[in-house]
């Protein structure tokens, strides 16, 4: 019975981890779809995103059954908790992948994303995946020596819609549809870096027993 249980707690690590993967697809290929002009590729990923949803339902199923069927205590109780949230940062993670995908295929068959900003927009992209794949490191080994790289990584995200911001309220070679688009695209990415950190700190909260809720305000990720 014992070892079951284990078993039990060991695949919601894994589900999470499969969770993180789907994010990362997702957000790799909305990325590709807004600056490449992929209609067919945006396309796929909102239509994925429902599947992310069900993960999600699945997973925190698990999660809620064990939690009644076992009365887990301490560490084994943190981590179904911890799940729990996890699980849903992971799925708004998904839906802001999607949000970007709904940008790209709203704009096409032009691009949303003006010349001069693509390779600002294409870094913000790689933090964000760069600081989910480490995420999911995180979740699989406890590592929490890692999650300073992910916020880390957050920090340069933030740097870099601010730069994006400050460059659109300087210049007027944009249409409205443009200050649209890439205000929200920014916005996306952002709270893709600031989700990343809820998912490290949920770790944090695993391994230490310490509130994951005392987080600077720049990382309330209450919205999206």
């Amino acid at each position: 019975m014992r070892e079951a249980y284990q078993s039990d707690l060991r695949h919601i690590v894994d589900d999470l981890i499969d969770m993180v993967d789907l994010v990362g697809t997702a957000l790799e290929s909305a990325t590709r779809s807004l600056l490449e002009g992929d209609l067919a590729l945006a396309e796929r990923v909102i239509a994925a995103d429902p599947h992310l949803d069900e993960r999600q339902l699945e997973l925190d199923s698990k999660a809620v059954e064990l939690l009644a069927r076992q009365s887990p205590v301490a560490t084994d109780l943190r981590l179904l908790v911890a799940a729990l949230r996890m699980s849903s940062t992971l799925e708004r993670m998904g839906d802001l992948c999607a949000h970007v995908a709904l940008v790209a295929r709203r704009s096409h068959p032009a691009l949303a994303v003006p010349e001069q900003h693509r390779e600002q927009v294409a870094r913000m992209s790689a933090l964000a995946h760069a600081a989910l794949h480490e995420a999911g490191q995180v979740i699989a080994e406890r590592d929490l020596a890692l999650a300073a790289q992910v916020e880390t990584e957050d920090d340069e995200i933030d740097a870099l819609m601010l730069e994006v911001s400050r460059e659109m309220s300087r210049g007027d070679a944009y249409t409205n549809a443009q200050i649209v688009d890439l205000t929200l695209l920014i916005r996306f990415y952002e709270r893709l870096g600031d989700h990343a950190v809820s998912l490290v700190r949920r770790v944090g909260f695993l391994v230490t027993g310490d509130s994951a809720d005392t987080l600077h305000e720049s990382v309330d990720v209450s919205e999206f």
